[in-house]
């Protein structure tokens, strides 16, 4: 489809595509780093709910709650079993419970675009899944990596036997599970891993069938760059993640990985990045805002309580984090915090970014706001949201409008400042 505008949104708004997506005030956290695994995670977030939940946030994404090869859980084998690195299946069901008591929904992680079997079948490869619920053979792996199927219709996750979503039996038994997971276990909302390995369409299907309320999928590209240096235009990057979002029906929205690539160059100095040719905010945010759903760094991209080289690709800078967050937190799209950054880093960045989350609910910010960009510049961007919101990021002093009296200060940090109209 062609390039997109703000007024898809308003064309597509009665469309119910669940109210969550609906109602535009979703505030997600991500409740985990890549090793979470080694901490009794369930029973650990489990004494963390109140907090999570005075803090404002809507849902919580969950890592992966079924049984996985690998301990962080994004190799899964037994889809059915609950007991895994994070804790057991009674733990899991415990902070489900408290969750729901605090009015918080929770997501679950869904990997299945690859699966860990249990057998050796055709090649001598673990193609097949014997001995365990959803026992399938070769049939249900593609050709493309080793089994007897149809070819990928997406990206190959190199080195595991990847899942043919063109077998009616897959997804029958697909649908199955996610119902599964959604009526029995209790998770309202889903995360699609990989969304990149296999085609929308069978998201879309999905969806349709288990009734989340709340869907984001992680259709992770690489942005355009020249050499080492990222390209000023991104439209090519952000309208692929468009096309996916549209091959779901408009019925998932998809984490802006754009808009993350060009924030976390714009914070060194390059906030002239901050405005495409049109004016608007360059990510998907800028195109189909509730859609977007915006993030600093999660498990795969940030710094984890201990970091592994191999897992810390692509990181936002440390010391630009509360820009980035007083960029997404005042912003239209649907914004995530990121466990370590509210957890892990102190108490002052928790308390920041409660500050700005504060803001966003108190002045109405919500995933369709308007955004007016005033200043984009080498070291300065400024904004007005919603006509209610003032805010600038930067080393540049800068301040709103000459009358002063219409702005009162609502709060600020190192390099950022956020207005409230009075």
């Amino acid at each position: 489809m062609g390039l997109l505008n703000t007024g898809h949104d308003q064309t597509n708004q009665q469309k119910d595509i669940g109210t969550a997506l609906k109602n535009g005030k979703e505030i997600l956290f991500q409740g985990f780093n890549w090793e979470s695994h080694k901490y009794n995670w369930w029973e650990n977030l489990e004494s963390k709910v109140g907090e999570i939940a005075k803090a404002g946030f809507t849902s919580v994404w969950l890592p992966p709650p079924t049984h996985s090869f690998s301990p962080q859980g994004y190799t899964p084998q037994n889809l059915y079993s609950l007991n895994t690195n994070y804790g057991s299946e009674h733990h899991l069901k415990a902070l489900l419970a408290k969750m729901k008591q605090h009015k918080l929904r929770s997501m679950a992680d869904i990997v299945i675009n690859h699966r860990v079997g249990t057998t050796q079948g055709r090649g001598g490869i673990y193609n097949r899944f014997d001995g365990i619920p959803l026992s399938w053979d070769e049939h249900a792996v593609t050709s493309d990596t080793g089994g007897l199927g149809n070819r990928k219709t997406g990206a190959i996750f190199q080195g595991f036997p990847n899942i043919d979503h063109t077998q009616d039996f897959v997804r029958k038994d697909i649908i199955g599970w996610l119902r599964w997971l959604r009526h029995n276990v209790g998770f309202e909302d889903f995360r699609f891993d990989f969304a990149k390995g296999f085609s929308a369409k069978y998201v879309k299907e999905y969806i349709e069938a288990a009734k989340p309320l709340f869907c984001v999928g992680e259709y992770w590209d690489s942005c355009n760059y020249r050499g080492s240096s990222l390209d000023y235009n991104q439209d090519s990057h952000r309208q692929r993640i468009i096309n996916w979002i549209d091959g779901t029906g408009q019925l998932s929205a998809a984490f802006d990985f754009t808009t993350k690539g060009i924030l976390q160059e714009a914070v060194k100095g390059e906030f002239w990045r901050l405005r495409d040719g049109q004016g608007k905010p360059p990510g998907v945010m800028g195109w189909w805002p509730s859609r977007s759903v915006t993030f600093v760094d999660n498990h795969d991209t940030g710094s984890t309580q201990v970091l592994l080289e191999s897992q810390a690709h692509w990181p936002f800078p440390s010391d630009h984090i509360m820009e980035g967050y007083a960029y997404i937190l005042t912003h239209p799209g649907i914004p995530t915090v990121f466990y370590d950054h509210l957890f892990e880093w102190g108490n002052s960045i928790r308390n920041q970014i409660a500050k700005l989350i504060d803001v966003r609910k108190r002045e109405g910010i919500e995933s369709r706001s308007s955004v007016r960009i005033l200043e984009a510049k080498q070291n300065l961007y400024s904004a007005i949201i919603g006509d209610k919101v003032c805010m600038k990021i930067g080393s540049a002093s800068w301040c709103p409008s000459a009358s002063h009296t219409q702005w009162e200060l609502a709060t600020s940090g190192h390099n950022y400042a956020v207005w409230r109209k009075q």
